[in-house]
């Protein structure tokens, strides 16, 4: 890999217990790791091939994307305009016919408001018990399969974690296995050459004794 974001990084954590063998080892890799990240430039979130790519939130609702926005620049919240609820006198004493008519009409528009307000009432009485009825039938419906979907989503969860720890002590055993071969491949070599340093005193004594012998 010759890219920094393109470098995956794994190991054997169901295997490797060295950390548990020697507590002291946690400094050296926490400090290891915060000089690795340090030299290494921050993941790209677009490019980034261990994470999901990004989808675009509220495509199809312009409304709800625009508040997301609002609330990820932190902008206050526009209040309700409350101004237009109220009933309010013209506001020049003596009021002209023109102020008198806003005025009214601003008393109809209220008047209509209260209006439609009760039929809502009268209306929700009638069939909002029903309605909320089988709006909570509906909620715990869909309750009961958000809690299926979290089963399996949990039960395959255990399954990965199953076979990522059978996978990592199949290749820790192999790594082991390997390391205990080159030891002893090692250890081998180590006793040859011991053993060719010894023949080679011996030849040397060898030697030494025909040179004496020689020249007697």
């Amino acid at each position: 890999m010759t890219s920094a974001d393109n470098v995956f990084i794994d190991s054997l954590p169901y295997y490797d217990d060295d950390l548990a063998q020697h507590p002291n080892l946690q400094a050296l890799v926490d400090a290891e790791i915060a000089r690795e990240l340090e030299a290494r430039p921050p993941p790209n979130p677009a490019t980034d091939p261990r994470l999901p790519p990004q989808r675009p939130l509220f495509k199809h609702n312009p409304l709800l994307a625009d508040e997301l926005k609002r609330v990820a620049a932190k902008q206050p919240l526009n209040a309700l305009d409350t101004a237009r609820y109220k009933l309010p006198p013209p506001p020049t004493d003596p009021a002209s016919e023109v102020d008198w008519q806003k005025a009214v009409d601003n008393a109809r528009a209220q008047l209509e408001h209260q209006k439609t307000r009760q039929l809502n009432l009268s209306l929700l009485q009638t069939y909002g018990p029903n309605a909320w009825r089988v709006h909570n039938y509906l909620t715990e419906a869909a309750v009961v399969q958000y809690e299926k979907a979290l089963e399996r989503l949990q039960d395959q969860v255990t399954e990965v974690n199953r076979s990522r720890k059978n996978s990592q002590n199949q290749a820790g055993n192999q790594l082991s296995s390997l390391e205990n071969r080159w030891k002893e491949l090692i250890s081998a070599v180590l006793q040859l050459e011991l053993a060719n340093v010894a023949m080679e005193g011996e030849i040397e004594d060898l030697r030494q004794k025909d040179a004496e012998l020689g020249n007697v």
